[in-house]
């Protein structure tokens, strides 16, 4: 069977990139047959050895000018194409070199590869780098133009040719990168290592020696893969725009000539009318200089006895009309037998009047036909609020709540359609029998789907077994594993195949299952600095890096260090032999994060916020909360958590003061939805911990939590379940079980 050649890539995601990196990586592996012939794959990478967002700006600029011209130029063949870019991209640089605050000679390195069939084509100008492995023997590309970067004068780059085999190697790095790294343990990571986790290393040897500014790299590896293999689905190719560069004109005749005509006489009309106009004001002022004048008045002179005599007569008539007034008050009020009616008369008409309003602006929202809640969201608040206004008024005139209650209950009931809350129910799962008295603490959803309790009480880890009613025990305090005794369970976490457990001691340890029943291994994952953290780590977390190989970053939020650590994997999975690197991009404090989640990014509640984390830093998504402040108070959330991939789907936060759960959009922060309890339910008055159970298909998710002493889910959908009273265990009466388990099943039990 025929082979041939396809490329294993190892680059580091931009959000594991140094902070102040301003360094450019292109990769373009075209989907289309005919450009993937004739112009093959292209990996690119722009360094620069100035850093700042201006140098960020510049090398981004050259990355898209070289990108575009190559694919964009059909003219030549690949080593023409790879000059003409790398030229076009210095031109482009240089007419903006004020704006980009390039001075002196150009500090832009550019590496560029080509990879079509077995054909490797190399180019590299300015502070780049390219590093070819084959057989285990390491080769520099050489370069006539180290010493001129972009932008540079009289530019003439030169391309390198050569076949290019499997299990052959090319890295593309600056200088800063390698400068870190021995050239004897470059090698070993190129031959030793996957791409990837040689990229990783690399870059963890740059932080750890301090490195700054640009840390771009890139490798790309050989592979073999049969040609039956199916490939990408043909994508059509676009045809060319035929009007490229011609000026603009309509396609209409005579209309520029008419466009420009109009344009003429609207441009007369303005000087026309700014003339009639000063004509007209000066017409108006001469009108008025001619009109007539009041002449001035003649002030007489009064003595001083006649102006107290005046003063004297005015107050005695004002303390006569007072006098007057009084009587006649103090008359009507005996008469009247000192009832004020009028005050009784006036306040059951205003509150009347604004019973009237409020069932008249509830009438404008939902009627026979109408609802303003879906048509008209705004017009329906405003009256909605209204309507609550004037039915507060209502009851403090004395109108009787018997009368107001069903119209409050109308109106917030409108006003939670409009702020779209959703009515869920809680079903039970599993509850821990009484005694011993169980204090649960966390909860994640485990390895094989099964949810796995830390409870506090017993100092013990439990896999739930909702099939057969089962706690079954995986960790308890005091037992010895791998020299060393296991302490108090304190937090729980879940990457590929492995339950992670923080005990007392700050040992990490790997539970890992041996088949469906609850039996595993469990052993001691060596941490660097562990014996460090202290007793005040507030959550752990991780993220899954390779899926096949079950690699995973493990992440701690660490109140001493005033950072989030993040230790990357070793190779074989072992544990995490490397330093951390700082998650934050500066050192701040983190006693009041709550919660952790990661899906790529960082998913944290601090101080009653949700936040996330990209490149350290928390801009650039803002959770928009529900305007709904005239039911409920502003949310303060203590959880966070999601079951959908990263940009995608709802994150979840919990607020307890309103007991509900609202949804915000990952990729906008945009309100969603919330949900409570229907009925009133208390369920989620003390949650816990909780994860979600992604639903299957386009099916809503569900939400998995735990109380203090049993396991809970509720479907995030509006459920047409009618909940009766509660029974003497809380939960509704007469709700069905949870999917998978068996109804009329004996109760729940913990094995020893």
């Amino acid at each position: 069977m025929a082979l041939r050649i396809q490329t294993r890539l190892g680059v580091l995601p931009e959000s594991e990139r140094a902070p102040d990196s301003p360094d450019a990586i292109r990769v373009v592996e075209p989907t289309v047959g005919s450009r993937a012939r004739t112009k093959g794959q292209l990996y690119l990478l722009v360094t620069s050895m100035s850093a700042g967002p201006r140098a960020r700006e510049a090398t981004r600029l050259v990355a898209d000018a070289i990108e575009a011209e190559y694919y964009y130029d059909e003219s030549a063949g690949i080593r023409v194409c790879i000059v003409k870019s790398i030229v076009a991209a210095n031109r482009k640089v240089a007419h903006a070199r004020d704006r980009l605050g390039l001075v002196g000679p150009g500090t832009i390195g550019v590496a560029i590869a080509v990879v079509r069939d077995t054909e490797l084509y190399v180019c590299t100008v300015g502070p780049a780098e390219a590093y070819l492995n084959r057989g285990a023997r390491l080769s520099t590309l050489p370069d006539p133009h180290r010493d001129r970067g972009l932008p540079a004068d009289d530019l003439e780059p030169d391309v390198w040719r050569g076949e290019i085999s499997v299990g052959d190697e090319l890295l593309l790095a600056s200088p800063g990168l390698l400068a870190a790294t021995p050239v004897e343990e470059l090698k070993d990571a190129l031959v030793t290592l996957h791409p990837q986790t040689a990229i990783e290393h690399l870059q963890a040897r740059f932080r750890a020696a301090g490195g700054t500014g640009s840390d771009g790299a890139l490798i790309i590896e050989a592979a073999e893969v049969a040609a039956s293999r199916a490939g990408r689905a043909p994508v059509p190719v676009r045809p060319r725009e035929p009007l490229a560069g011609a000026p603009d004109r309509s396609p209409i005749p005579l209309a520029d000539s008419v466009v420009g005509g109009v344009a003429a006489a609207q441009s007369g009309a303005r000087r026309a009318r700014s003339v009639a106009g000063g004509v007209v004001g000066r017409v108006l002022q001469r009108v008025q200089e001619a009109a007539p004048r009041r002449r001035s008045v003649v002030r007489t002179v009064t003595g001083a006895s006649t102006r107290r005599e005046g003063q004297r007569r005015a107050a005695m008539a004002v303390l006569a009309f007072v006098v007057v007034a009084g009587g006649l008050g103090l008359g009507v009020y005996v008469l009247a037998g000192n009832k004020p009616t009028g005050q009784v008369i006036g306040s059951a008409s205003v509150g009347q009047q604004a019973l009237e309003d409020a069932r008249s602006a509830l009438a404008r929202v939902a009627g026979p036909g109408v609802d303003l809640v879906v048509n008209d969201p705004k017009t329906a608040e405003k009256l909605l609020k209204a309507a609550l206004g004037n039915l507060d008024v209502a009851a403090a005139a004395g109108i009787p709540p018997s009368t107001l209650g069903p119209l409050r209950m109308q109106a917030i009931a409108a006003l939670d359609r409009l702020y779209r809350v959703v009515d869920v129910v809680a079903l039970s799962l599993f509850s821990f029998p009484a005694d011993p008295p169980v204090d649960l603490r966390a909860v994640v959803r485990g390895p094989d789907g099964a949810p796995y309790i830390l409870d506090a009480s017993t100092a013990s880890v439990y896999r739930i077994d909702l099939v057969n009613g089962l706690a079954v025990p995986i960790f308890k305090e005091g037992q010895k594993a791998a020299g060393a005794t296991r302490g108090t369970p304190k937090l729980l976490a879940v990457g590929g195949r492995d339950l992670l457990i923080l005990d007392s001691n700050n040992i990490v340890w790997r539970w890992r299952a041996a088949d469906a029943l609850g039996k595993g291994t469990t052993t001691r994952v060596k941490v660097f600095g562990a014996a460090e953290w202290g007793d005040d780590i507030l959550s752990i977390g991780t993220f899954l890096r390779k899926t096949d190989a079950g690699l995973y970053n493990l992440y701690v939020i660490d109140p001493s260090a005033q950072q989030i650590l993040a230790y990357a994997p070793a190779a074989d999975g072992s544990g995490f032999p490397a330093p951390p690197s700082n998650r934050l991009a500066a050192a701040r404090p983190v006693d009041q994060m709550t919660s952790l989640y990661i899906d790529g990014d960082i998913w944290v509640t601090e101080a009653g916020a949700l936040v996330r984390f990209v490149a350290g830093k928390s801009d650039g998504w803002t959770a928009v909360l529900p305007a709904d402040t005239l039911l409920r108070p502003v949310p303060a959330f203590t959880l966070v958590t999601s079951g959908s991939p990263r940009h995608e789907g709802a994150v979840y936060g919990y607020d307890p003061a309103s007991q509900r759960v609202i949804a915000f959009s990952k990729a906008t922060g945009a309100f969603e939805a919330q949900y409570r309890i229907k009925g009133g339910g208390t369920d989620w008055a003390a949650i816990r911990s909780w994860y979600v159970e992604p639903g299957l298909a386009d099916g809503p998710d569900s939400i998995i939590w735990i109380d203090a002493a049993g396991l809970h889910s509720a479907i995030l959908e509006a459920s047409t379940i009618a909940v009766e009273s509660p029974g003497p265990s809380g939960a509704p009466s007469g709700s069905a079980g949870p999917p998978g388990v068996p109804s009329g099943s004996a109760g729940p039990s913990v094995a020893p």
